[in-house]
């Protein structure tokens, strides 16, 4: 049994590791932005709910949020364990969790804020309705083959609001204070992972703690 939390803050990988994880141990990897977009997609009475207070520029309360969780747990294929990434964010998140189901390993992936800064801020994205899926980066990789155009299409890069430094540096802020007190909270659980390493060597020393 492989019950997973991802923690990190933006831009540390965890979406790419998640998906090796998930290969390797055969578990759903569960985001909770992915959630969120198949109830509100498939109109289930959870996501109809959570609609309304997106349409209106509201946070999702965290009584919803814990409910759309609790409900993917309980699917089938987390019989086995699962991996959770984007929940839980706060302590209080992380105690409606406990109610639900046992964690067995707090992944925990390390970069210092620069690096995060760096990372995201050098991502740009294709302004091409059928390149939605590409995104590109100045700073690392992969570059496209010509500054400030999709190699694809042939289209302008642009890069998003929450990728500017100011939008970053406030992201940051809010993961210091509200999820980073996760790390005390489990405890013996938390497996720190230094993710300035290349994605591969980040893997291999995620694989050697779980094992």
């Amino acid at each position: 049994m492989k019950r997973i939390i991802l923690l990190g803050p933006q831009g540390c990988g965890k979406g790419t590791q998640a998906k090796f994880i998930s290969e390797k141990y055969e578990i759903p990897h569960i985001s909770t932005g992915d959630i969120f977009r198949y109830n509100i997609k498939n109109k289930t009475e959870l996501g109809v709910e959570a609609l309304k207070y997106i349409n209106d520029g509201n946070l999702v309360p965290d009584d919803l949020t814990n409910r759309i969780v609790e409900d993917r747990l309980k699917q089938e294929d987390c019989v086995n364990g699962f991996i959770l990434d984007g929940f839980p964010r706060t302590i209080p998140q992380a105690d409606a969790l406990r109610e639900m189901t046992d964690i067995d390993y707090v992944v925990l992936i390390e970069i210092p804020d620069e690096d995060v800064i760096f990372r995201l801020e050098g991502r740009r994205m294709c302004s091409g309705e059928n390149c939605k899926d590409l995104i590109y980066n100045i700073n690392t990789s992969p570059k496209p083959q010509n500054e400030g155009v999709c190699d694809r299409c042939g289209r302008g890069l642009y890069q998003r609001d929450d990728d500017k430094v100011e939008a970053i540096r406030k992201r940051l802020q809010e993961y210091h204070e509200k999820t980073s007190p996760l790390i005390d909270y489990y405890g013996d659980k938390v497996i720190s992972i230094d993710g300035t390493k290349d994605i591969e060597e980040v893997t291999k020393d995620i694989f050697d703690k779980l094992d």
